[in-house]
């Protein structure tokens, strides 16, 4: 079972972490960040060193269910298998094999498994 997750908690663990690192930990916020949630309402001030390290933190960010873009469709829900879940192509080592597979068998024109030259 997975423990309800905490934002506020999040944002002020994420200001704990980055505040040591502040040049200028006593300078004025240069903004105040209110977030409301189920589990009450926050308030947090921010330092420009602190929004700054959010904004890098935000933009390098990748979702661990990014596998890339699928070359048929340009859908972006490609499975654990490499498998489009919009269009069906399979991508990777075992696509491949399949998309050749399906050349080969398509030029030998008799629908057919084609052979191997002895």
């Amino acid at each position: 079972m997975t423990a309800s997750l905490d934002p506020a908690a999040v944002i002020a663990e994420f200001i704990d972490a980055v505040a040591p690192y502040d040049p200028q930990p006593d300078a004025a916020p240069v903004a105040l960040l209110g977030l409301r949630t189920a589990h009450g309402a926050e308030m947090f001030p921010m330092s420009d060193h602190l929004i700054r390290a959010m904004c890098r933190a935000l933009a390098s960010y990748r979702d661990p269910e990014d596998r890339g873009e699928c070359v048929e469709c340009g859908g972006r829900h490609l499975d654990e298998n490499l498998h489009c879940r919009d269009c069906g192509r399979l991508h990777g080592i075992l696509g491949q094999v399949i998309a050749d597979h399906a050349r080969r068998v398509a030029a030998s024109g008799d629908g057919g498994v084609p052979t191997e030259p002895a």
